[in-house]
């Protein structure tokens, strides 16, 4: 469905339209909202989102697409409710470079590893991935990443947007944008270099 339409056979309330972007959107919008404040309380973010965005959709004015617009939506929502449950977001600073988990002795002064990661044994990297434990320890290093870190590893990796709608969605900058990104890999590339060890 061309998005014009589906904006205006939403705003004129036409059920199956409604299912239609509920089907089309609704994980993204749950991924969003439950990497900002977590699964317990992600559904109703999201059903409140729903709410806010039938609301405000005749005011749409196009200056992204449908999804960002819509995902952004989810996001300050999200962040909103945060802030009532008396949490806060850390985006962290980006200069610290211990932090994004590159420390002194990583890297030589010429850009190679000082210490190379574990080698791969006599696993490829797709057998190693395909391994349920590891899956399970790569949810988990997900689950523990803070929230706007998981944010924006899921919006790229996993919903696959680019890095200046995520920016858009989180209202944050690009550089924040992908230090948040190089953490969140970092801490992965981490899960995994132990697990081969």
């Amino acid at each position: 469905m061309e998005e014009r339409e589906l904006i205006t056979k939403l705003i004129d309330k036409d059920e199956d339209t409604f299912r239609y972007a509920i089907k089309t959107y609704n994980s993204s919008m749950h991924y969003v909202a439950s990497a900002i404040v977590g699964d317990s309380i992600a559904d109703e973010v999201v059903q409140e989102a729903w709410v806010a965005i039938i609301r405000a959709l005749p005011k749409f004015e196009g200056r992204s697409s449908l999804k960002t617009w819509i995902l952004r939506i989810v996001s300050n929502g999200a962040k909103t409710r945060l802030r009532k449950e008396s949490r806060t977001i850390s985006m962290g600073d980006a200069n610290d470079m211990e932090m994004l988990g590159v420390t002194a002795d990583r890297f030589q002064s010429n850009g190679h590893w000082q210490t190379p990661p574990n080698p791969w044994q006599s696993e490829t990297p797709e057998s190693l991935l395909a391994s349920e434990q590891l899956k399970g320890k790569m949810e988990q290093a997900v689950d523990q990443l803070p929230e706007m870190q998981k944010t924006v590893l899921l919006l790229r990796e996993i919903e696959g947007l680019e890095m200046e709608e995520i920016c858009k969605i989180l209202d944050i900058s690009e550089s924040n944008s992908r230090v948040l990104l190089h953490r969140a890999r970092t801490r992965l590339w981490e899960t995994i270099d132990k697990f081969k060890m």
